[in-house]
């Protein structure tokens, strides 16, 4: 047997060093097919990352120096390095001034993006590997406009045909009439609802999520029969106040109080009041601890309610140059896209455009971004769960992976600790998964799904966008390889 240095791996010229054996006869192997092969840097049996940081997910602090072993797909064993054990043939990583978290869960991951006009196009190829690169192991669709195209590429990546996260496919939008969504069926009632659930879970999805026009009566019978299956139901709603869906027995609700129409004057049952789905004007009266909103945090808490918070999306439509739109990001949109995304900014921060839209030179969702952030952290310091993911849609500038990196940054700026703010991404979507017991955390006998960051986010959470591998049960993927391979293609496919 032969002793190995391997050097570079890494952007940054991560150390790599220890002894790789070939170790047949063990039993373990990960079918990978050679276009999945192209973006792997560690596929060894045994891997043991020694002198990292680890923020565990659980929201403990980080802890220094430590050792982490990976067997076969598994973590074996974390404790500190002068106690740390492992095999003669592993492969050893010396990750000094690195930081090992868990793979992140994005609750709000979908695979489409917005083409312009209200169409939405699959992007089955650049989104699973952003998401991969960027350290978001495992997503939920949370709503799909191309069902079948999200089960089969599920299918592709758990075979090893294609790089990508695992996927848990939520159905096609549970949608009432009036949708102006042309690619969502419109629920004709309750019946149709309950058929539209149990057709999708036979077919292969897991969740389900509400949309803005459905009515009580269609709600109440989709959450029925997809709890009957164990099936989870969330939504962004509209006709339907976050109230009226908590006494329903919704799961989850998406965007945080953005959508929730409860407070809107007027509000008529089982309507969107129209032009008031989203009301920055109103967001910025109410008040996390006191009054109409304090209460209804409350309500979803004692209703067992989680809330998803997409803040990305928001902070990309509701700013006047913020966020800055990253050169990572250009670099990612096909040509036609980049046009797109950059015409809207300018738009958006158009004199006459606000003028026409709310009747003032500035915009008031800045006010409300603000709000937005105090209920979340409010929510969830209350006891609620919140849910992190970034819904790719809006402007088209919040995009696969790098959203769910911003997501995390915001939730600080929110008040959130960086590590609360990890474990937020991490532990929480796992929890409500009901894969605690797999994904989440770092801790043996669970997947090695893994992000190893240059730096360390627990000071600085700016840190969590320098990705450099990512180990998807066992299996280190190189990030920079697969942002390459996807440059200049998002917006077409």
């Amino acid at each position: 047997m032969r002793n190995t240095e391997v050097r570079g791996v890494g952007q940054a010229g991560m150390r790599v060093a220890g002894v790789i054996a070939l170790c047949a006869g063990m039993g373990w192997a990960q079918t990978l097919a050679p276009a999945v092969k192209n973006f792997v840097k560690i596929d060894a049996p045994v891997v043991a990352l020694t002198h990292v940081r680890v923020i565990d997910g659980t929201g403990a602090a980080a802890r220094e120096d430590q050792t982490i072993v990976i067997n076969r797909g598994k973590i074996e064993w974390v404790g500190g390095i002068a106690t740390a054990k492992f095999p003669e043939d592993a492969q050893v990583m010396d990750l000094r001034g690195y930081t090992v978290i868990p793979g992140l869960v994005g609750m709000h991951d979908h695979m489409f993006y917005p083409m312009g006009n209200g169409i939405f196009g699959e992007m089955a190829y650049s989104f699973p590997r952003l998401y991969l690169a960027a350290g978001v192991t495992t997503i939920r669709t949370t709503g799909a406009l191309e069902p079948y195209t999200d089960l089969e590429l599920k299918k592709q990546i758990d075979a090893g045909q294609t790089p990508g996260p695992k996927i848990h496919v939520t159905g096609p939008y549970l949608e009432g009439k009036g949708s102006w969504a042309l690619q969502m069926h419109e629920l004709t009632g309750a019946e149709d609802a309950t058929k539209t659930v149990n057709f999708w879970m036979d077919e292969g999805v897991d969740s389900f999520k509400a949309y803005m026009f459905i009515t009580r009566a269609e709600l109440g019978a989709a959450i029925v029969a997809a709890h009957k299956r164990g099936a989870k139901v969330t939504g962004h709603l509209c006709s339907v106040t976050f109230r009226e869906a908590a006494d329903l027995g919704i799961d989850d609700l998406e965007h945080g109080w953005f959508v929730d129409t409860e407070f809107v004057a007027g509000k008529k049952p089982d309507e969107c009041p129209e032009g008031k789905s989203e009301d920055p004007f109103m967001m910025a009266k109410l008040d996390a601890k006191s009054g109409p909103m304090e209460g209804s945090i409350e309500y979803l808490i004692q209703h067992h309610v989680a809330v998803t918070s997409t803040l990305p999306v928001f902070e990309m439509g509701s700013f006047s140059g913020r966020p800055t739109i990253e050169k990572r990001v250009l670099e990612a949109l096909s040509p036609d896209a980049r046009s797109a995304v950059l015409a809207n900014r300018v738009r958006s921060s158009d004199s006459n455009f606000l003028r026409q839209r709310y009747g003032s030179d500035v915009s008031p969702w800045p006010a409300a971004f603000k709000k937005e952030e105090e209920f979340e952290y409010a929510f969830a310091k209350a006891g609620g769960t919140l849910l992190a993911g970034l819904d790719p849609t809006g402007m088209g500038g919040v995009i696969a992976g790098y959203g769910d990196q911003r997501e995390v940054e915001l939730l600080v700026e929110a008040g959130f600790t960086p590590v609360e703010a990890i474990h937020i991404a991490t532990y929480n979507g796992a929890q409500f998964l009901g894969e605690l017991d797999r994904i989440g955390t770092i801790a043996a006998g669970k997947q090695a799904d893994l992000v190893v960051i240059k730096g360390d986010p627990s000071k600085k959470i700016d840190d969590i966008e320098n990705v450099e591998t990512v180990f998807k049960d066992g299996v280190g993927y190189d990030s920079a390889k697969l942002i390459e391979s996807v440059r200049g293609v998002v917006g077409s496919r």
